[in-house]
């Protein structure tokens, strides 16, 4: 079988796999934010929080119940760092570094999970599993609750409630990411992941020393890892080492929980709604815009230019055997599309315009279909935008849903888009001007360039993945970052969750014959657009000083 048809092959199985999937997932998550009722287990967790379920909250209310939330996740996973070299579990390690400690903590409580640090020679089980494992479970579920207040905001009038941030966080960790985790977790072990508590053990001599390993509870936080979209490997190698990943199935089954519930909350937001077909609509534009990248990207890597890239067939530098050229790409876009960061390949050693490609679909915002929840309403905003520019054109206010979009609504989506490009021109620009962040480069030239524009990309977009050549490692990168990811994650959501409040305050417009109507093919080309032209072309300019300039030379 030839390698691209290899690669065909996994898109259609991949495709055809979360077909089957979208309906009953996205019913089930439907049910779960709209029901009244509690679990048992729920209500012993409210009780233990101090949490009435019950209380509708206003837009400040549950922005508030979502900062104060991840504030402490900051401060208990930055202190129980800290404290490694003291706890049992810790397999001998040091205590973390402040630097590097606020880092790792701003990241996996963003949703990001950029890591600095090797994760096989740094933390402990305790660390590992009490406090990473357990961020990649409740900074999805934040996602998701944002995500559903946003929908709520749409379906709702006349009031300004949406909902409870507590209910939804607690819900979406019990209902719907914990008996999915359990069973891929299971899957991941029968394919050979491995899931123990041992310490560290020599595996053989290697070019004349000795190697060794730790084992861990890799299933276990592999699992959530992708199905969460959060992306920070148990090693160093992330999902490229044969213990997180080791066969093509595996590769193919982490894709599909990547891409799983970021795919289902369309089927959500469409039932919650009341219009499936407004579902369908906002997904047809993130599939298109995903396919299109996809088959970019295979293009790229497939391209023979030269010998030794006719002899493999194609550029298989930083590319793992067992997975090849096509579910690597697969795994590339996917994991830049959405805010995983996950990687089983090295981004900087794709060609010049496939590295590009990744930067891309992390600057679009990460909406095709995004991360869990973040997509969502990421891709909202964005519809907001362009029903916006529909009424600019045809000289009608414009309306979404029955909602009228006004001054308030549009200036709560322009600076949900506006912020993250400016993290990452600000922070990218004060790293090339001052002289010390450029030591960390591994290249000079245009790719030097594209390994720092990456990181200040992937941490403002809360994705996580590494252009692999660039040492984050330092008091600069650890906090600019570490600032980068916590900014690029709450502040939008301050916009989203005022979005959402201004919404369901509303008295719903009934539609009339010149109402736009966002269901249909034509909306869903208009938003496409809006995607592409107003954050894709934000960042031409750097794009051009980097990948750009590279894959043109």
């Amino acid at each position: 079988m030839s390698p691209v048809l290899a690669g065909v092959l996994q898109l259609l199985a991949l495709t055809a796999a979360l077909a089957l999937a979208h309906v009953p997932l996205g019913n089930h998550m439907a049910r779960v934010y709209s029901s009244p009722r509690h679990l048992r287990v729920e209500k012993w967790i409210y009780k233990g929080i101090g949490a009435d379920p019950d209380t509708e909250m206003r837009w400040p209310a549950y922005l508030r119940g979502v900062l104060a939330f991840s504030l402490a996740g900051v401060l208990f996973l930055y202190l129980l760092q800290r404290l490694q070299g003291v706890l049992p579990g810790s397999l001998g390690f040091a205590s973390i570094d402040p630097d590097q400690a606020f880092n790792t903590a701003a990241s996996f409580v963003a949703n990001t999970n950029w890591q600095s640090y090797y994760g096989e020679q740094a933390m402990g089980h305790v660390v590992q599993t009490a406090g990473l494992a357990v961020q990649n479970f409740v900074s999805a579920a934040v996602g998701i609750a944002v995500a559903v207040a946003l929908v709520r905001g749409f379906a709702r009038s006349r009031t300004g409630e949406l909902g409870n941030f507590w209910a939804d966080l607690v819900r979406g960790v019990v209902r719907v990411l914990v008996p999915i985790a359990a069973v891929g977790a299971v899957i991941l072990v029968a394919c050979g992941v491995i899931q123990n508590f041992s310490g560290i053990h020599e595996v053989g001599q290697f070019m004349g020393g000795t190697q060794e390993w730790n084992g861990g509870a890799v299933a276990s936080q592999e699992v959530i890892k992708e199905l969460g979209t959060n992306g920070g490997g148990y090693f160093n190698a992330n999902s490229a080492h044969p213990f997180e990943n080791p066969t093509p199935f595996t590769n193919l089954f982490e894709i599909f929980l990547i891409l799983l519930i970021p795919v289902a909350l369309t089927r959500t937001f469409g039932v919650m709604t009341g219009s499936v077909r407004q579902g369908y609509a906002i997904l047809g534009t993130m599939a298109a815009i995903w396919a299109g990248f996809v088959a970019l990207m295979m293009w790229t890597e497939f391209a023979h230019h030269g010998p030794a890239l006719q002899a493999v067939g194609g550029a298989m530098e930083g590319k793992e055997l067992r997975f090849g050229i096509g579910g690597s790409s697969l795994f590339a876009v996917t994991t830049t599309l959405t805010s995983t960061g996950a990687v089983d390949s090295f981004h900087s050693s794709y060609t010049g315009l496939g590295g590009g490609i990744t930067m891309l679909g992390m600057m679009l915002g990460e909406i095709a279909p995004g991360g869990v929840g973040s997509g969502l309403y990421g891709m909202l905003v964005m519809a907001v935008v362009a029903v916006f520019i529909a009424g600019l054109m045809v000289g009608r206010t414009p309306e979404y849903l029955g909602k009228k979009i006004g001054t308030r609504e549009i200036k709560f989506a322009a600076c949900y888009i506006l912020i993250t490009p400016a993290l990452v021109l600000v922070f990218t620009a004060a790293a090339m001007a001052l002289p010390t962040p450029g030591d960390s480069m591994t290249n000079s030239g245009a790719h030097g360039f594209s390994e720092i524009l990456y990181a200040y990309t992937s941490a403002s977009n809360n994705n996580g993945s590494a252009f692999a050549g660039l040492d984050a490692d330092t008091q600069w990168f650890n906090s600019t970052l570490g600032l980068a990811m916590l900014l690029g994650r709450f502040v939008p959501m301050v916009f989203v969750l005022a979005l959402a409040g201004s919404l369901a305050r509303q008295q719903p417009v009934p539609a009339t014959a010149g109402t736009l109507r966002t269901e249909k093919p034509l909306f869903a080309g208009l938003l496409a657009g809006a995607v592409l032209i107003i954050t894709g072309l934000t960042y031409f300019p750097a794009l051009a000083l980097g990948p750009l300039a590279e894959g043109l030379a």
